[in-house]
C-alpha cells in the first residue's frame, strides 16, 4: 500500500509529471481536460471526485474528476481549472498545478482527456453546481489502491476490461479509473498489479 504523506507527495509528484503536455488529437477527436484535485491539508493525501447528476445526457450519474471540453483556443490546463470552478467552486488561485498524467483517448466517446494534479493546500468549501454535480466524494489515496482491481464492464451495449474502484456505494470505472491508475503508477511504476486495460475501448467514467 502506498505510504505517502501529504509532504511526500507534494515534494515527488511535481518531478514525475508533464509540465508542457502536447498531445495532439486524433482524427474525429475531441479535446477535453480534467482536474485531479489532492487535498494535502492533511497527513494523508485525499483526492476529489464528483458524482455527475443524474439528470445530465452525458455521463449521468458516474463518478469523474471535475473537467470538461475545451472552448476554442483554451490551454488545457485553463480547461480544467476552468471547470473545476464552474462545478465546485473551486478558485484557480486556490489550485497549485504539478503537472499532467498521461491523456485518455475515450474511442467510444471520442475525446482525448488531458488530465492534470492539482495540489490543494487547504481545504476549500466546495458549492457544487447543482445542475451537474449531486455529490462531492473525498477518497484517501491508499484507500483507493486497496479497492483497485480490473473486471469486465458493460455500457451501453459495450464490454471491455476496465479498471474499476469500489468505494462502498461508489464505484469509480471507465476513464476516471484509467486516470487514478496512472497516478498510482507515475508514482509506484513497478508496481504494476494488473495485466493491462487496452487504452480506448471504454467511454463512461470520464468528463
Amino acid at each position: 500500500m502506498l505510504t505517502y504523506t501529504s509532504d511526500d507527495l507534494r515534494r515527488i509528484l511535481p518531478g514525475l509529471l508533464d509540465r508542457f503536455p502536447a498531445a495532439p488529437l486524433p482524427a474525429d477527436t475531441t479535446l477535453a481536460a480534467v482536474l485531479v484535485p489532492v487535498l494535502t491539508a492533511g497527513p494523508e493525501p485525499r483526492l476529489v471526485f464528483t458524482k455527475r447528476s443524474p439528470q445530465l445526457s452525458r455521463h449521468a450519474g458516474e463518478i469523474s474528476f471535475p473537467g470538461g471540453l475545451a472552448e476554442d483556443e483554451e490551454v488545457p490546463s485553463a480547461t480544467a481549472l476552468r471547470e473545476a470552478e464552474e462545478e465546485l467552486g473551486l478558485r484557480p488561485s486556490d489550485v497549485e498545478l504539478a503537472g499532467s498524467l498521461p491523456p485518455v483517448h475515450t474511442r467510444v466517446t471520442g475525446m482525448l482527456i488531458l488530465p492534470f494534479v492539482g495540489f490543494l493546500s487547504r481545504d476549500p468549501r466546495f458549492t457544487p453546481n447543482a445542475a451537474e454535480i449531486s455529490e462531492v466524494l473525498e477518497y484517501p489515496l491508499g484507500a483507493l489502491l486497496a479497492a483497485g482491481a480490473e473486471r469486465e464492464w458493460e455500457w451501453e451495449g459495450y464490454r471491455f476490461p476496465t479498471y474499476t474502484y469500489d468505494m462502498g456505494s461508489h464505484v469509480i470505472w471507465g476513464a476516471t479509473a484509467r486516470i487514478l491508475w496512472s497516478l498510482i503508477d507515475v508514482l509506484e511504476p513497478d508496481r504494476r498489479p494488473w495485466s493491462g486495460v487496452p487504452a480506448a475501448n471504454e467511454g463512461g467514467g470520464g468528463s
